[in-house]
């Protein structure tokens, strides 16, 4: 057992979804994504994703694109990601950090130097959006020494065949995303999800986490009757973005975290 499968354990002795929250770190500087994070943890984030800005995020919207361009204005660089997750984890010894990035980000810092400095800071888990299935090898045996997950992604427009293929030795937990398109796009989830997901679980040995474009709790409660989690990314960081100041970014996207863990435990 690890800090993943136990949060979830928990989650499920407690007859709810976990909640996953997305941030973008350096927006508009570490300090104070350092600080977003920890109030996101004390709103009811069960688990994080700490986002490493790149400069070209294809899976993103608008929102998350904004705060990326922010956050790289501020001058943040993955080493300082990791610095600052160092602080969240002595604070926060039980709670599960995903590292989400890009792999162009990754392989310029170095894999194996990446996945033992992730493990040194007391990150869980690898996000990584534009990292083909076929191409996972590359990360596996420096994430597999150092007992790190990678966490995959299975699209709307992934085969079924695939899909169960993607899935079968996933560790952590598998990001299933909603809707075509971009993080936060606002589309309609896609009409096949519920019958994916249920095809996907007969595969897949690990937890099933929702997210892209979940913005209210109409949302939240309906994914909530066959997934195992929620995932929230670009309802937080627009609060942040469009706050008079980051005062009242972080107040607005603690609120919301708040409200939507209040309906994960009420449902």
């Amino acid at each position: 057992m690890n800090r993943i499968s136990n949060t979830f354990a928990k989650c499920r002795s407690e007859n709810r979804n976990a909640l996953v929250v997305y941030v973008t770190m350096g927006c508009p500087d570490l300090e104070n994504s350092e600080r977003l994070v920890t109030e996101l943890i004390s709103a009811g984030a069960d688990i994080i994703e700490l986002g490493v800005p790149f400069s070209d995020p294809m899976a993103d919207g608008p929102v998350i694109q904004e705060s990326a361009r922010r956050a790289l204005a501020a001058g943040t660089t993955l080493q300082g990601v990791l610095d600052r997750t160092k602080n969240i984890r002595r604070r926060y010894p039980d709670t599960p950090l995903i590292l989400f990035s890009y792999y162009n980000v990754i392989l310029a810092y170095g894999i194996e130097k990446l996945a033992a400095a992730a493990a040194a800071a007391g990150i869980d888990g690898l996000l990584v959006v534009d990292l083909a299935f076929e191409h996972r090898q590359e990360l596996l045996p420096a994430l597999n020494k150092h007992r790190l997950s990678l966490i995959p992604l299975v699209a709307p427009t992934t085969p079924p065949e695939r899909a169960a293929q993607i899935v079968r030795d996933a560790t952590g937990f598998v990001y299933c995303i909603t809707s075509k398109g971009v993080t936060g796009g606002g589309a309609a989830f896609d009409p096949e999800l519920e019958k994916r997901l249920a095809e996907l679980r007969q595969s897949c040995p690990v937890p099933l986490a929702a997210g892209f474009g979940i913005d209210s709790a109409e949302k939240v409660r309906y994914l909530t009757r066959f997934t195992d989690g929620i995932v929230v990314g670009s309802a937080v960081m627009r609060r942040i973005n469009a706050g008079a100041d980051i005062e009242q970014g972080i107040r607005a996207a603690s609120k919301l975290t708040a409200e939507i863990a209040k309906i994960l435990k009420a449902d």
